[in-house]
């Protein structure tokens, strides 16, 4: 079941209304089975998966509390890592691990063969492991309690507003809220809406109209000079962000009618003045993750410089592979990586250079050659991320430059946007949202958006929801078009 579905708009407050009429202990029980219901609708097979990681990481913490000793703490750790990360790497990696294996035969002139799994991902494996490994490491350095009612951890695992693409939660904000008697607040449940109205908007006007036109240009990319190529590259920019922010939005506002507030997923990204700074307002809790579970204990910003790059590299290759079993998405989180190094070794002789160029002198200019300069890093980046081979990766970007205004070949400008299922009009339009929701942002800055238009006037506010009403209704693409980040 999907955010943007029919099944989903008689759902959810169909879920909210008996939640708000049942007594505390009963409302997480019903939560829970709407929850389970909720992901069975896309495989019911797979909730097992689910069940043996709420029942190994309950048990796991419940044992580890027994334990005074740090090394009895660490083995029903490494229980729970080794149940938790081998579900993931046997239904997410083993095809991965299973090409690499045949392609280090054929250097030894061995032919190993190894089979090739024909399996479904489950939706939602990498966030709800990644949430469920979070408690049990908080529980082993002691900043949580292990939780007593299975019925709560479970719901905390298998929350379905955030279930299947985050944000991913630490115990210590989501189990207590889930705890907390649920009613009715009128407040809340307008502001949630607000947010679920914003999400909405950004997936299926933004997101899905973006997405048809960067799905045509990928699939046959030699078919289309440099400049779609480019175009191309930058609408799945913003696409991926609405569709995946988008999708945060929904989440996020749902709980908050629910009477539970998710964390922030994204701060402007695309604002950034930096690579570390676009990593600070991009899939936030999945960063934060990393960098309290990975860098942090790798030595962090405390250790030596290899320390610091180790630990830094470590972040960004598990990152790259958990957005996918593909080697696109290794490049991706290393290229990152390499940005990371390559700021900071430059970083004094940038420095110089903008005091030498007087670049601080003109108000406004310094930033907006930051933002733009990390802008087209990402988008370099994004190129790899949605490639899908490393060839077509390299074919892309090596043909950026080529053919920006000799159109000839492809039928000229209307040609092109012909081969795109695309009307001209529709084409203007789709830039036009771009530049919309930039100026948007721009507007609300680092404000909740449905924060900002709660504090206009009442008829700025009614004409706000009104507008986003309509453009939903007359530019929303009535073909049901998943989330990108569910197949993660």
């Amino acid at each position: 079941m999907q955010f943007n579905s029919i099944e989903f708009i008689f759902f959810f407050p169909f879920v909210a209304a008996c939640c708000f009429s049942l007594p505390p202990h009963a409302q997480r029980v019903w939560l829970l089975l709407a929850s389970y219901l909720f992901y069975m609708a896309w495989n019911p097979f797979y909730i097992l998966l689910i069940w043996i990681s709420t029942l190994t990481d309950y048990g796991v913490a419940r044992a580890m509390e027994n334990h005074t000793d740090k090394r009895g703490r660490r083995k029903w750790l490494y229980v729970s890592l080794c149940i938790n990360l081998g579900l993931l790497f046997a239904f997410k990696y083993a095809n991965l691990a299973g090409d690499a294996l045949t392609q280090a035969g054929l250097w030894i002139g061995v032919d190993w063969n190894v089979p090739y799994l024909d399996i479904l991902l489950p939706v939602g494996i990498s966030f709800y492991t990644f949430q469920t490994l979070s408690y049990t490491i908080e529980v082993y350095r002691g900043n949580q309690k292990a939780e007593r009612s299975l019925v709560d951890f479970a719901l905390y695992v298998a929350y379905f507003p955030q279930l299947v693409a985050g944000p991913i939660e630490r115990p210590q904000h989501l189990l207590p809220q889930l705890k907390t008697p649920k009613y009715f607040d009128y407040d809340r449940v307008v502001s949630g809406l607000r947010l679920v109205l914003w999400g909405i908007f950004k997936k299926v006007v933004i997101a899905d109209r973006l997405a048809v036109m960067v799905n045509v240009i990928y699939d046959q990319p030699e078919r289309y000079p440099g400049s779609f190529l480019t175009l191309a590259t930058v609408f799945f920019a913003f696409q991926i962000y609405c569709d995946f922010s988008g999708y945060t939005d929904i989440a996020r506002g749902c709980a908050r009618v629910l009477g539970v507030d998710l964390m922030k997923n994204f701060n402007r990204p695309y604002m950034a003045t930096s690579i570390r700074d676009f990593w600070r307002r991009w899939h936030i809790s999945l960063s934060t993750w990393f960098r309290d579970y990975v860098y942090v204990p790798c030595g962090g910003n405390r250790g030596s410089t290899a320390a610091w790059a180790l630990g830094l590299f470590a972040v960004f290759l598990l990152s790259g592979l958990w957005h996918g079993a593909n080697y696109t998405f290794v490049v991706w989180g290393l290229l990152h990586f390499g940005y990371y190094l390559f700021g900071r070794a430059t970083h004094p002789l940038r420095s110089r250079l903008v005091h030498a160029l007087g670049l601080t002198k003109v108000p406004g200019l310094l930033p907006i050659l930051q933002v733009t300069t990390t802008f087209v890093l990402v988008c370099i980046g994004w190129v790899f991320f949605r490639a899908e081979s490393m060839g077509q990766a390299v074919y892309i970007l090596s043909h950026l430059h080529e053919r920006w205004f000799d159109l000839s070949p492809n039928g000229g400008f209307k040609g092109i946007v012909a081969s795109l299922d695309l009307s001209v009009r529709a084409f203007a339009l789709n830039i036009g949202l771009v530049c919309g929701l930039v100026v948007a942002e721009g507007l609300i800055r680092d404000r909740e958006p449905g924060e900002w238009l709660g504090d206009l006037p009442m008829p700025l506010r009614w004409a706000g929801y009104t507008v986003l009403g309509l453009l939903i209704m007359n530019l929303g693409l009535a073909e049901e078009i998943p989330f990108v980040y569910f197949q993660f």
